[in-house]
Order: C-alpha cells, then structure tokens, then sequence
C-alpha cells in the first residue's frame, strides 16, 4: 500500500522542498504515474498554500493581501488566481483536502475493526499531523477557529464530511441511511469528538504552546463514545 498525502499537510510543512508529509492513510494501490506539468502545478499550488496560511495566521485574514501572497510564494498575482479565486479559497481546499483524508482512512480500516476504533483513527489522521508540527499548524487553527468567515467555511466543511462519513459507514455497516439513523448518529458523534479536541487543542490549557496532545484528547473523547458507537455495529 503507498503512501499518499494529504494536501492540508502543506500548511505545517517546515520547508517549501519538504512541504508534504507523508499522509498515515494510504491509497488503494500504486499511484499513477505523474507527469512533470502535474508535478510543476503541485509545487506551485503547494508554496501558494503554504505562504498563504502561514502569511494568514501571522498577521490575521484581513491584514493580507493576495499581492502579499503571492510574493512570498515567489510567482505572480495572476499565478495565484489560475490556482485560487481567492485568499479564502486557500483555507476552503485546505479543508477540502483534510475532510478528504478522513475519509478515505476510514475506508481503508480493516472490516472487522470494532467501529470506535475505526472513527478514532480516521478523524485522528489530520490532528496527529497538528500534534508532530504544532509551530506551524497551532497558528494555522487558530487563524480557521477565531476569522468568522473562515469558522463559518470550516463549519460547512463538517457538515460536508458528515454526509461522507455517513456514506461511508453506512457501506461499512451494511445499512441504508435514508431509513436507519445510525451511520448518521455515528458521524456525528465522531467529528463532534474532532471539533471537541481541536478546539481544547487550540484553546484549551496548555494551547499557549500547544503542549497537549491531539492524539491523547482523541483518545480521552472516543473512550466515552466507544460504548455507544460499537453498540451501532450489526
């Protein structure tokens, strides 16, 4: 199984060389092969998004610019809108990209998993990566949970990811949502756990250096929920 990562994974990186980290969900198989505009266009798209979030939870959503942007990631301000229609838009594929890899961990856990641990370790994907880089990601969480415009996307993202998560329960359990409430129950229990502990994460005590541990919260929050979830399980 190879490696794939994820593409929120750029706002922690801690050099435009290295700025992906290498995702714990893995794809369903080799990668197809990518040819060298694939890979120029991902680079680009990637110091777009690394200066941007980075620019973003350093001086505040309002105070950038795109021109800001897109001198820090070394290309034109017409460069940055082939690749975003705005600075928000940086933010919502960010989360476009986390919601994604949510999921497709969640479906590549073993059929047999009791489904607490399934959940926990799919939701735990992105905020594992916040716990190894908390420099750099700390901010970045801040920045989506204080900016009402950006709270407001993430919020609809969740309601997004619930949806897939619904789906994707409901094919791991067997189960038609649009008559049993349960795969539905289920996502939502597990990303009110997420939204719990990134917001104790980034607020919480200890949030002043990010000392607690993302991992740690998860596993404090499904402990309560593991009852209830694996009683959804046929």
């Amino acid at each position: 199984m190879t490696s794939k990562a994820p593409r929120y994974h750029t706002s922690v990186s801690s050099s435009a060389s290295s700025s992906v980290i290498p995702s714990a969900a893995g794809g369903p198989g080799p990668a197809a092969p990518v040819s060298l505009a694939q890979r120029k266009r991902q680079l680009v798209a990637t110091e777009l998004t690394e200066a941007a979030l980075q620019l973003l939870a350093l001086k505040g959503f309002d105070a950038v610019t795109v021109d800001e942007i897109a001198t820090a990631a070394g290309v034109s301000k017409r460069t940055f809108f082939r690749y975003f229609a705005s600075k928000e838009d940086v933010v919502v594929q960010f989360l476009a990209g986390m919601g994604a890899d949510i999921r497709a961990d969640l479906a590549a856990r073993p059929a047999g998993e009791p489904l607490s641990d399934a959940l926990r370790h799919a939701v735990s994907v992105p905020l594992t990566t916040c716990g190894e880089h908390v420099e750099r990601a700390l901010p970045v969480v801040r920045l989506i949970l204080r900016t009402p415009a950006l709270l407001a996307r993430f919020l609809e993202h969740q309601e997004r990811w619930r949806e897939d998560l619904t789906e994707e329960l409901a094919a791991r359990l067997g189960r038609d949502p649009r008559a049993d409430l349960r795969p539905r129950l289920a996502a939502g229990m597990a990303l009110a756990a997420f939204d719990a502990v990134l917001r104790r994460w980034s607020e919480g005590e200890g949030a002043a250096d990010g000392t607690e541990d993302p991992d740690a919260l998860i596993g404090e929050a499904f402990a309560v929920l593991a009852p209830a979830l694996d009683s959804v399980a046929p």
